[in-house]
Order: structure tokens, then sequence, then C-alpha cells
């Protein structure tokens, strides 16, 4: 995408009142792109088991985009969400917060700027290099978040305001959790670019999968081949569950595995 292109999409944004302001013009990468339609969406979610699946499908195809919730967690379990990235890229502010609030410094850290300028079931994806200390975003942002839509946000970082986000059962997977504001100590550099999640490398545009096992982001062009081998290896599956619960021979059950991990 052109420069000329994001300036032209970035005035009709401003024009419906999508602009909140906070992120320089600049500083924006990409506005328009492909999502993925709702009934492919749907049937990611049907995957009995969405991240262990996907992350197989990944294997296959070559990819490393997978992150263990080990590293990226879910702050509510039970949770499971599919949907286009929008990312936002951060950095640590060079004035001590206490200079900041001295010098009535402007608020240089914006999630609004993203939910505002993105769709109804994007997943937001903020990297701030995986700092565990500062919050990328709080209660109040999240409630945004879900009120334009969003399906949940992904932070390579750490996120307050734990009570308020379950509240409203906002679904979050974060690297840990703070009561420190990011206020006067990050500054959003990008907004659509490419970020790094626990050294894995996402863009604007791909599917982020994420439940409890995990994170998966699938390239945009592999989204549709994906579910379709997805889904035929979910009922292969399937049929071997059956034949293991009716005590089937290991005669029987070999043929199955091999044809599975060959």
């Amino acid at each position: 995408m052109s420069n000329e292109d994001v300036k032209r999409d970035y005035e009709e944004y401003q024009a419906a009142g999508r602009i909140w302001g906070q992120v320089p013009a600049d500083r924006i990468t990409k506005l328009k792109f492909k999502r993925t339609a709702a009934s492919v969406i749907q049937r990611y979610l049907a995957l009995p088991d969405l991240t262990t699946t996907v992350s197989d499908m990944l294997d296959s195809h070559g990819l490393n985009s997978v992150i263990a919730a080990s590293h990226i967690k879910p702050l509510i379990p039970g949770k499971k969400i599919v949907g286009n990235v929008v990312t936002l890229r951060s950095i640590p502010e060079r004035k001590t917060p206490t200079k900041g609030y001295i010098d009535k410094e402007p608020i240089k850290m914006s999630t609004r700027e993203v939910y505002y300028l993105s769709e109804p079931g994007d997943v937001l994806v903020a990297d701030f290099g995986g700092n565990l200390d500062v919050s990328n975003m709080g209660g109040q942002s999240c409630l945004v978040a879900k009120t334009t839509g969003f399906a949940g946000s992904i932070v390579n970082g750490a996120v307050r305001d734990l009570p308020a986000i379950r509240e409203i059962d906002y679904p979050v997977w974060s690297a840990g959790v703070t009561p420190i504001t990011g206020k006067f100590r990050m500054e959003a550099m990008e907004i659509n670019g490419p970020v790094t999640v626990h050294g894995i490398v996402v863009y604007p545009g791909d599917l982020a999968v994420a439940d409890d096992s995990g994170i998966c982001f699938v390239p945009q062009e592999l989204v549709t081949a994906l579910i379709d081998d997805a889904e035929s290896v979910g009922a292969a599956e399937d049929n071997m569950r059956d034949m293991i619960r009716n005590k089937a021979s290991v005669a029987e059950l070999k043929p199955h595995f091999r044809k599975r991990y060959s």
C-alpha cells in the first residue's frame, strides 16, 4: 500500500469521525485490508481442538507461527477467538514519568486509535517488546475494544485492571499483569506494521487463533486451505477416538496412526 493510499484512507476515516488523533498519521502503515469471511471464521471456531489442530497444520506448511500459553497467557480461562490481526507497536519513553507529568506531555500510548480504525471481529496484537512492568492497556481500553466489536487482544507485554477486564468478559492474552500505568512510559510508534510476539513475526491481516493452549497466527493467503486440511484431520481424529473407545486392536489402529502422521 502506497503512502498516497494510506493518506486517502486516513482522510476518509477522519471525515467519518474514526480518527482519535493521538498517533501521528505518518505512523499508520495500513488502514484497509481484506478480512476473512465470517463463514470461514466459524469453521475455525468449530474445531474441537482449536490451536492444537491449527498448530499441526502450520507445522505441515513449515511455518513458525505458534506461541505457547506458557508465555502469553489467557486472562480469562475458557475463551477462544479467531479474527484478523491489527497491530500496535510501542517503545519506552526517554523521559521519566515524573518529568512527563511536570512537562504536561501528551499521552503517547494509544490503543483507542487502533480500535476506531479497525473493523468488528478484529484482534489487536500489541507489541511492547515483552516488557512486564508497564501496562499496555487496562479495563477502560478493553471496554472500548469490546464496544467497537473486537474479538480480543494479544499483548506482548503486560496489562492492568484484571478484575475490570474479567467483569466485562473481554478475551485478553498477555505476557504479564501489572498495576503500573503506561502513561508517560511508552509511546505508540506504528499501527498496522509487522510486530514480534515472543519471537514470532505477526503481520496485519494474519488470522489470530487463540485458546487456553496458546496462540496461532495463520498467514492470510493460507487461511482457507488450512481450515480445509484441519477439518479433514479433525474427522480422522474423531474416527481414531471412536476406535480407541471401542477397544480396537493394535492391528486396526496402526494404519490410521500411520496415515495421520505420514
